[in-house]
């Protein structure tokens, strides 16, 4: 489905190449600004820094002087606005509605306020539906970029989505024997004494923990050979610091 994000006398640069990467990594990159603070904001360094990369959506953007030439070829148009009206479209969260309205055939725009006003009532109105991101009501204020985000992402999600690449676990290597576990863990027991960690007249329940640890750790051989050398250095060091 055609899809087209509207920004409406957006004020801060930074914002609009922030926009332009958010539709970009849903799959979007129809992009149209209506009368935006600055009339060069598509090549400003701020945008296309903030753009990170999604340079073909500015270059696809168009800038025009009002709603209706925004709108031309849209056939369904959603608000975006936290402040319900008393009058005008029902408003929905995005989720709720987008479900509904993917597979319908229209020709979908999403329209967005300035960052300093939000939208207008009259561009509200002549919306079919307004969309409420559902954020906590004590503090409801998202970033431009960030609300642009959130529905892109819900209408992406409503349309199928892309699929996630799942990466599988690699083949579990060679494991350790118990014996060689056993061999380990007495060579650790006693440079732990050497040490001075472990008392061998008290020594509680520290070796059997050690033992539940390093199972749990399902140790390889190579890893076996790297824990019997730390704990040969360690019999080393305390042999050293008896001289």
């Amino acid at each position: 489905m055609h899809t087209r994000f509207v920004l409406i006398n957006t004020s801060h640069a930074g914002n609009v190449g922030a926009a332009a990467r958010a539709i970009k990594v849903m799959g979007f990159d129809d992009l149209v600004l209506v009368a935006p603070r600055w009339p060069d904001v598509l090549t400003r360094e701020e945008t296309i820094q903030r753009a990170s990369g999604a340079t073909d959506v500015l270059q696809r953007a168009r800038i025009v002087a009002t709603l209706d030439e925004a709108l031309d070829g849209v056939t369904y148009l959603c608000a975006t606005a936290m402040t319900p009206r008393d009058f005008g479209p029902s408003t929905f969260a995005p989720r709720e509605h987008l479900g509904t309205l993917a597979g319908s055939g229209h020709s979908v725009g999403f329209l967005f306020g300035s960052e300093r006003f939000g939208m207008n009532n009259d561009d509200v109105y002549r919306c079919h539906a307004a969309l409420s991101i559902p954020a906590d009501p004590r503090y409801g204020s998202l970033n431009l970029a960030a609300a642009i985000q959130v529905i892109a992402y819900e209408w992406r999600t409503a349309l199928g989505g892309f699929p996630v690449s799942v990466s599988t676990a690699p083949e579990p290597e060679n494991l350790a024997d118990a014996q060689a576990v056993a061999g380990m863990l007495a060579h650790w027991e006693r440079a732990l004494v050497d040490i001075g960690f472990l008392d061998p007249a008290a020594p509680k329940k520290l070796m059997p923990r050690l033992n539940q640890l390093f199972n749990r750790a399902q140790l390889t051989p190579e890893e076996i050979h790297i824990l019997r050398g730390v704990a040969k250095a360690m019999s080393q060091a305390a042999a050293g610091l008896k001289r």
